[in-house]
């Protein structure tokens, strides 16, 4: 089989499977930190910011990538590159405005940055440099796979975007406007898990790191972390309740 095929069967495969890679890193991530924890091995942290102030900045760096994904998600329109679907790939129409005017790929961008938020939590710089090139390879694949779809589809329509498109890293001298408006309700049906998954896996590290302190039970339920896991918790369940309502409908996204 020739290597651009090759790629290809990997990229369909890996995407039919890509729920695996945040279930990996999680459970790497939190290997590493628990062994930091129990070992009280030197972390690439001290000496710089607390603990507490570095998990914020963990946290900032998860939102940033969840309003990415948000901004992304907001002005798509069904059926269409900005989404898709377990079965495979969907698409009626390039996104070629808006966000997508900058990158060819800003869902994975913003997917990025929520999983370095995730990795920084093990304070250890050689890990957070392993999981950005196992994140490359991974998706690396995926997005020639996605390119390949969307090239045979549209072509030329597709290319000629893609050679003015840079893949991964934004650049913003093409910028277009969104050619539709922003649907706060479209972002609430499709990213209200990524809120909540955010502060469940910050609170998920909390919980190790106490428990290896023997602190778990008397401190479980304290702290901006666990109040933070509550209410992102509690607004996930109004939003899930609330999805298939006639008020979140909306004709064409």
């Amino acid at each position: 089989m020739a290597l651009q095929e090759e790629m290809e069967q990997q990229g369909n495969f890996l995407f039919r499977h890509r729920s695996n890679l945040p279930l990996i890193i999680l459970i790497l991530s939190l290997a590493v930190f628990a062994y930091q924890e129990w070992a009280n091995v030197p972390t690439s942290i001290d000496g710089i910011v607390t603990e507490e102030t570095f998990k914020i900045i963990c946290l900032a760096v998860c939102l940033f990538g969840l309003l990415i994904r948000i901004y992304t998600v907001g002005y798509t329109p069904a059926n269409t590159s900005g989404r898709n679907t377990a079965e495979g790939q969907v698409a009626d129409v390039v996104n070629t405005t808006g966000i997508y005017s900058t990158v060819r790929h800003p869902l994975y961008v913003g997917n990025f940055f929520m999983w370095l938020g995730i990795a920084m939590l093990t304070e250890n710089l050689w890990f957070i440099v392993a999981f950005c090139l196992m994140y490359w390879v991974y998706y690396e694949r995926i997005m020639y796979a996605e390119e390949q779809f969307l090239r045979k589809k549209f072509a030329e329509r597709y290319t000629d975007w893609a050679a003015r498109t840079p893949a991964f890293i934004p650049s913003f001298k093409n910028f277009k406007k969104p050619s539709i408006p922003f649907s706060i309700k479209k972002v609430l049906k499709k990213e209200k898990n990524g809120l909540l998954a955010i502060f469940v896996l910050i609170y998920l590290f909390e919980l190790v790191a106490l428990a290896i302190d023997g602190q778990l039970e008397a401190s479980w339920n304290q702290g901006i972390w666990f109040y933070g896991f509550i209410g992102s918790g509690i607004l996930y369940i109004i939003l899930k309740g609330i999805k298939k309502s006639d008020f979140m409908k909306e004709q064409g996204r």
